[in-house]
This record gives C-alpha cells, structure tokens and sequence, in this order.
C-alpha cells in the first residue's frame, strides 16, 4: 500500500528535501560509525563489514542530493538502505542495522547538525567582538551622551557604550559553550527507546562521531529536547541583546543624532531622493536577528506539551527551523561585525552634544559633597534650584546661582569661580573622574580592553579545541572504516 498523495505533497517530499540539504552527511557518518563498532565488537563479520563499507563508499551524495522523491520510500534513511541493499545485497546490508534504530539515528544526526550550528554562531560571535574592541580601542577618549529612558542623561565614551556590548557577547559565549557541551553527548545506541541486548560500544561511537561521550538515559536519549531549547534559547539572548545595540546605532545614524557615519559599502541612496544615505546594511541585520529570534521562539512553541517520548513533533518538520533560526542569526552577526568595522563617530561634535542639558549635575553634586560635607540629598537640591533659577535668568553667571541655591537649602553660599564651574561641568570631567570598575574613565576602558583581548583569545581557542576534535573523529572515522 503506497502513501496517500497528500501525505506525499506536504509531508514526505518536504521532508526528503529538507533531510538531503541538512542530515545527509550527519547519516552518513553514523553509518560508517555504527558498522566499525559493530565489527570492532564482533557483532559483524569481516566479510559482511567489509561489504558494507564498500557499498557505503559506493553511495554518491551528489546523486542523492539530485534525486527527486519517488514516494517509494519512507524517508532518507530507507534510501540509503535501499541503495546499500542494491549495492552489497539484503543480507549484508540488512547486518547494519542491528542494535539501532532511527530514533537514535535520529537524535544523534540532530545533535551533529546542532553543535556545527553553535559553533557557528560562536564564530561569528568572536568576529563581531573583535570588531567592537577594535573601534572601543579608537575611542577610549570620545566622549558619548549616555541615555536613560531614551532622554540625554550622562556622558560617557563611545568606548565604554561598545565594551558593554562586548561584554554582553561574552556571556553569549557562556552560554552558547554550555549549549554545546550539553548537546555534543551521542545517543546512537539508544536504539527505539530502551537500548539492546547486543553487547555495543556506546563509547566508541561517541568518539568516532566527535562527541564528548554518550548520553545517559537511553529512554532520555530519544525523549528528551531540553539540548535543543538550551541552544536556541542561547541563540535568542544572542539576538535580542543585538537587536537593541542595533536600535541604537541606527539611532545615531540619524541626522538628528548625527553620532554615527557608517562606510559607503553599507548604506543605500533613494530611488527618487538623491541625497539619501540610509544605514540599511543594519536594517537588514535587525530584521534577520528578529527573524532567528522569532524562528528560535517557535522551536519551544513546536517541543512544549508534546508527549516525553519519540514524537515528530521534534523531529524532521522541526529541524529545518532549527537551522534556519541559526543560520539567520549568524547573518545577521556577520553583517554588523562588517559594518561597525567601518563606523566614523566625530569627536568633537559628539562631546558638544554630550555636555547639554545639564548632563553633568551629577559630578556637580558629587563635588559639593566631597568638597563641602554635604549630605547627597542637600547637594541633589542645590543642582535642582540651581537648574530652575538659570531657567529664569539664562544670562546669570552661573557661580551667582550656584550661591543663591546653596544657601537657600543648606544656609550657606557654596562658592566657586566660573572657571572652576566650567571645569567641573564639563563632560571630560565628568568621564575622566570616573574610575570605578567597570567605568568611563580613559584608564579603566583600556584595562577592560586588555581583559576583554584575553578573554576573546582564551574563547577563540576553546573553539578551535572543540572544531578540532570534530575534525580529527572525521580523520579516525575515515582511517578505521578504510580499513575494514
């Protein structure tokens, strides 16, 4: 009895094609993996390993990746079986699969597919850091007005904005690091659901396979989703803290803010207004990391209330969302490392901007309490009479009012001469005298440039570990089934 048509057009034949884009060369690997352990534990012959092997090398991808669905088979799985059946015979062929099924094929080509997504976006992840550190490292002294519920509030430096950002990535790593952690365990031997009697290598096949061991569980190992959450939910803490640092710079691309110039090759002109240049380099970013984290949303949406069992749910109609939540993620990571590479602040307008709107009372206060004793809370009144009288009379110095106030809250004139005012009301005073932890001052972003160096470097090699490590199980896996 054949499939229905229509289980045909909206299921099998998408399904055909999307596993051949996406899980072919997972499959294949598993295959080769689970014939050298079984030959290794004496579960198969020599002669039917070394048949197998040879049909398995007799399968051309590219053919695969050609051929259309015949709705002659269930799925990808059962026409590479068909096509090692033709190639070695049913009675060889039929051997790998013994102590398996695809439910543990499955969940171990998902995985495979998974950590090369993680690690991918991680990558992409390191060069927009080392993007940012790079135009921080330039703008250590541009002063930045800060803002707070998006009014003008304090300055800062373009530097100290950016290594907050960066900071943000780091902990994205964190996150995207234990994701992969959890995720590189290999079910294969897990079989339907509750293992097997044949006395199989779990160990050997995580190894072959690059995984950093098996799982646990072997009703877990086909149930559980909580890998698959993890890594999306890291995926989408990466996009949401980088769709708001994009809001930001397309803010300041404004002619209104005119903070941000970013190069010619990310920027478009209108149709029909030739003085245009519009930043839709990051227009595109914002969209597509909206676009993976609304994707990566609808992963948890598809597993939540679903049976804690083998399910499709979570299985081949899901995974094309998986990859796609990643791969637009990553676009969009790439896309803004590459522009903000290019971005052109103008220092001197930028620190003109900064310094309106009274953007340094706090320094003033700060100053009135370590120069005078006063209580924070007298200081804080003063700077706010202080404000409203200068309101009143623009043309007064600033010193006559700055007296006025301070002994109509605390009885006493405070004095200062205009030139000392200017001094402590100015936004590189402001910056320059902030050196707590963490702060704008000059000396402090350029120790948490050098930290933050480090830490990219010590993060890059943990990925070149673990890209190695894949890397070499593909060399072990070559070498040991080349030689059954």
């Amino acid at each position: 009895m054949g499939f229905a048509p229509e289980y045909v057009t909206y299921v099998l034949s998408e399904n055909f094609a999307d596993a051949k884009e996406l899980l072919l060369d997972p499959l294949m690997a598993v295959e080769y993996a689970h014939l050298v352990m079984l030959r290794s534990q004496g579960i198969v012959s020599a002669a039917d390993a070394h048949a197998i092997r040879a049909a398995l090398d007799a399968v051309s991808r590219d053919e695969i990746r050609r051929a259309p669905y015949d709705g002659t088979c269930e799925d990808l799985f059962f026409h590479v079986e068909r096509l090692l059946a033709a190639s070695c015979g049913e009675a060889a062929a039929g051997r790998l699969h013994t102590a398996r099924s695809r439910n543990d094929i499955d969940m171990t080509m998902y995985r495979m597919r998974l950590r090369e997504l993680v690690l991918g976006l991680a990558a992409a992840s390191f060069e927009l850091r080392d993007s940012l550190l790079g135009v921080a490292a330039a703008h250590t002294g541009t002063i930045l007005a800060a803002h707070t519920h998006t009014q003008r509030a304090q300055p800062t430096t373009v530097a100290h904005y950016l290594l907050a950002a960066v900071e943000q990535l780091e902990r994205d790593l964190q996150r995207l690091k234990g994701a992969y952690e959890r995720t590189n365990r290999c079910p294969l031997g897990a079989c339907a659901i509750t293992g097997t009697g044949f006395p199989i290598d779990r160990r050997e096949t995580a190894r072959l396979l690059g995984f950093d061991g098996p799982t646990g569980n072997t009703f877990g190992s086909i149930a559980t989703a909580d890998y698959l959450l993890e890594s999306t939910s890291a995926a989408i803490v990466l996009v949401a803290g980088l769709g708001r640092v994009l809001q930001d710079l397309l803010l300041w691309s404004t002619a209104e803010f005119g903070y941000l110039r970013l190069g010619d090759g990310f920027v478009q002109t209108s149709s029909i207004m030739p003085q245009k240049r519009n930043p839709v380099a990051l227009e595109h970013a914002r969209a597509l990391a909206s676009k993976a984290l609304g994707q990566a949303q609808a992963v948890a949406t598809v597993v939540h209330n679903t049976p804690f069992g083998d399910i499709v749910d979570t299985e081949d109609d899901l995974q094309p969302l998986v990859f796609a939540a990643f791969r637009d993620a990553m676009r969009a990571v790439h896309l803004v490392a590459a522009a903000v590479a290019t971005a052109e602040f103008v220092p001197a307008a930028l620190e003109a901007r900064a310094g309106e709107g009274w953007t340094t009372l706090t320094e003033l206060a700060d100053t009135l309490v370590r120069d005078h004793g006063i209580a924070f809370t007298a200081a804080h009144a003063i700077c706010t009479r202080l404000v409203a009288a200068r309101a009143e009379s623009p043309e007064a110095p600033v010193s006559e009012l700055l007296a006025r106030a301070s002994r109509a809250i605390v009885g006493g004139p405070v004095a200062y001469s205009e030139a000392e005012l200017a001094v402590i009301l100015s936004p590189r005073h402001f910056v320059t005298v902030r050196r707590t932890t963490g702060g704008p001052a000059p000396e402090e972003t350029g120790r948490a440039l050098a930290l933050s160096r480090a830490q990219l470097d010590a993060d890059a090699g943990w990925w070149r570990g673990a890209t190695e490590t894949l890397a070499e199980a593909e060399r072990t896996l070559a070498r040991r089934s080349a030689e059954l």
